[in-house]
């Protein structure tokens, strides 16, 4: 005969995984809501390196044409659905809707960065071998960026892995409260926050980003870029999340949704910082 009895309490709330569950670089581009359609087209104009000039032995000023350059970014439908039925619900611990309705969220905001990344990507400068972060690294990708004649006005950005981010907060130039406004070692704001956080650092905004190319290995693609050098296109309501419940068959859903694409406009506004990580992962 048993000498106890043992009680087990399951927790009423659910504990969300680990997973990025907001979009984190929708803030770092340039972005346009499309009413109606299928593609947004970004017009770049610049005067195509002219100089200045004098006037003519006839008399006149030479005249000359803008560069006018026009790039479109297409929208794809991206969906998330997931179903649980009514026994399943009645039968689990936690708010099982309410889980349903924050997991197709993340997935939908997921996808979104994924566009953005796969764009910046797709820049053909970069800084060369991989190496791990460093305070020369990070000035080399800022000086390929001021030859280009990209203004650091306030929004150039840089995404980083969590490694390249160990690696600045083992720099002095980074950490130290002499160099910096804020303190990364002990304002709690280090590492990868689930919502769009930044440092601000050499007149760059610093974003980590857990899901960048390669994270954890000795190829690990970090980004440093101007909001005008991709663009991203999302349609009017921005992403939408349903859910409701099917009485014939007794289940519950919910459902994310939106249309999007992004593109990359200028390819001199982008350098691919080419990192090792690979030193910062599990045994």
């Amino acid at each position: 005969m048993p000498a106890t009895a043992p009680q087990i309490q399951y927790r009423d709330e659910f504990i969300a995984g680990f997973e990025a569950h907001q979009a984190l670089l929708r803030n770092c581009v340039t972005t346009e809501v499309v009413i109606k359609g299928n593609q947004a087209t970004f017009l770049v104009v610049d005067s195509g390196g002219a100089e200045a000039t004098t006037r003519g032995v006839n008399g006149l000023i030479p005249a000359r044409n803008d560069n006018n350059n026009q790039y479109t970014a297409t929208l794809y439908e991206w969906h998330d659905l997931v179903q649980k039925t009514g026994f399943n619900i009645f039968q689990s611990q936690g708010d099982q809707r309410a889980a349903m309705q924050m997991t197709s969220r993340g997935v939908l905001n997921r996808r979104i960065d994924k566009d953005i990344l796969t764009e910046l990507a797709n820049a053909t400068q970069d800084t060369g071998a991989a190496s791990t972060m460093s305070l020369m690294l990070a000035l080399r990708a800022k000086t390929i960026l001021g030859n280009a004649e990209v203004p650091f006005d306030g929004n150039i950005y840089a995404i980083i892995s969590p490694a390249a981010e160990a690696y600045l907060l083992a720099s002095s130039e980074f950490s130290n409260a002499d160099y910096v406004n804020v303190k990364p070692l002990t304002d709690g704001q280090t590492a990868f926050s689930d919502s769009p956080k930044m440092y601000s650092w050499m007149g760059v905004n610093w974003i980590v980003h857990p899901n960048v190319s390669g994270v954890g290995t000795s190829a690990e693609k970090c980004f440093m870029f101007h909001r005008n050098a991709i663009g991203h296109a999302i349609n009017t309501g921005d992403l939408t999340a349903m859910i409701g419940y099917h009485e014939e068959q007794d289940y519950s859903w919910a459902r994310a949704t939106a249309f999007t694409g992004a593109k990359l406009l200028q390819n001199t506004g982008i350098v691919v910082i080419n990192h090792d990580g690979s030193a910062f992962v599990a045994e």
